[in-house]
């Protein structure tokens, strides 16, 4: 896509919602996403040491490992696995999307290093699929046996909240009737190379369903994705998007380096209050978006006022989105608590 281009998606009359039913986090120093909000602890929450081992991880790379830890948290927080994390919901129908601009690096480095230095007949068997750049969201869909739509999202800074649109896209198009949504960066050597600074651990999913089949089964929604937006520039997101006057914004989840007033888009965007996750955790790149996700559900499901806006992206970068979160419908009280929450 280039910069001139606008997609967009919004609510009509007869379109299904789709709310967020579980988020999941594999983030060090963030136990639950209601911490998003900040402060953030700093310690606690996920630990990579103890976190990334297992036999069901074994001879996966790293970034996989992560998507499959926190896929397995929104998973049980949505209710959709059993006592054996066998995944409970329809199968044949459950999509996969993740968005990762780094995630599989060190091991294509590896493999050329590899070639380089011994050949192709020095690759291991075991290693090959971990140079695909699908092979996280096919290692979540193989770990669950989903067999929906599977894909994969490498779009720079505003790849995460492109990734959620499409996964609400897959269930409003009927292509779906669930997705599991990963954002996923994983820490070490070369990624810290290629971004030019210390990189940071971070995988965090959600679940998206429709807003009809989560009350049916007794599901708790989060939040609604209600609007979604690349554009050129940030003010042509927002109108896009369907962030008006009317539907004040009481949280905005700041990426990247959009500028509101330059883009004349400042009198949208006067949100009691503020927060940009990467200050606070360092580079997330490809996972940001659905890290917002997760920090909007947290605003909206502590009862706080107003919608919530994500950003990504600016004039640094090809584009700029915008995804708009709103409360979610009411529907009847889960029979029990499950998973994470804030």
């Amino acid at each position: 896509m280039n910069a001139t281009s606008t997609t967009h998606i919004r609510r009509g009359p007869n379109t299904r919602e789709v709310v967020v039913t579980g988020i999941g986090l594999a983030l060090p120093g963030v136990a639950t996403y209601g911490d998003l909000l900040g402060p953030l602890p700093g310690e606690g929450g996920f630990d990579p040491a103890t976190g990334l081992t297992g036999r069901e991880l074994r001879h996966k790379d790293r970034a996989s490992r992560l998507a499959l830890r926190a896929a397995e948290f929104a998973l049980h927080d949505a209710g959709l696995t059993d006592a054996n994390a066998t995944f409970t919901g329809a199968a044949e129908t459950t999509a996969v999307v993740v968005s990762t601009n780094l995630g599989n690096a060190d091991s294509v480095c590896d493999a050329t290093d590899t070639i380089a230095r011994a050949g192709v007949k020095g690759l291991s068997p075991l290693g090959l699929p971990q140079t695909s750049s699908n092979v996280i969201a096919g290692w979540v869909a193989i770990r669950y046996r989903l067999r929906g739509p599977n894909l994969t999202v490498c779009n720079g800074a505003t790849s995460g909240l492109d990734a959620l649109a499409w996964g609400r896209n897959l269930i409003v198009a009927g292509r779906a009737d669930a997705a599991v949504v990963v954002g996923v960066e994983p820490a070490g050597d070369v990624v810290t190379k290629i971004l030019g600074e210390q990189s940071t651990d971070a995988a965090v999913a959600v679940v998206l369903e429709p807003a009809d089949a989560a009350a049916s089964r007794g599901a708790r929604p989060r939040a609604t994705i209600t609007g979604y937006a690349r554009a050129r520039d940030l003010a042509a997101a927002l109108a896009s998007a369907g962030v008006t006057e009317h539907e004040p914004v009481g949280l905005w989840l700041a990426g990247g380096d959009a500028d509101p007033d330059g883009a004349g888009a400042g009198h949208l965007l006067a949100a009691p209050r503020r927060i940009d996750l990467e200050a606070q955790l360092g580079p997330l790149s490809g996972a940001l978006g659905v890290l917002q996700c997760a920090a909007a559900a947290a605003h909206l499901d502590s009862g706080a006022t107003g919608n919530v806006l994500a950003t990504a992206g600016g004039p640094r970068h090809d584009a700029t989105a915008a995804l708009l979160l709103t409360p979610p419908p009411t529907t009847r009280p889960s029979t029990q608590e499950r998973g994470q929450r804030p």
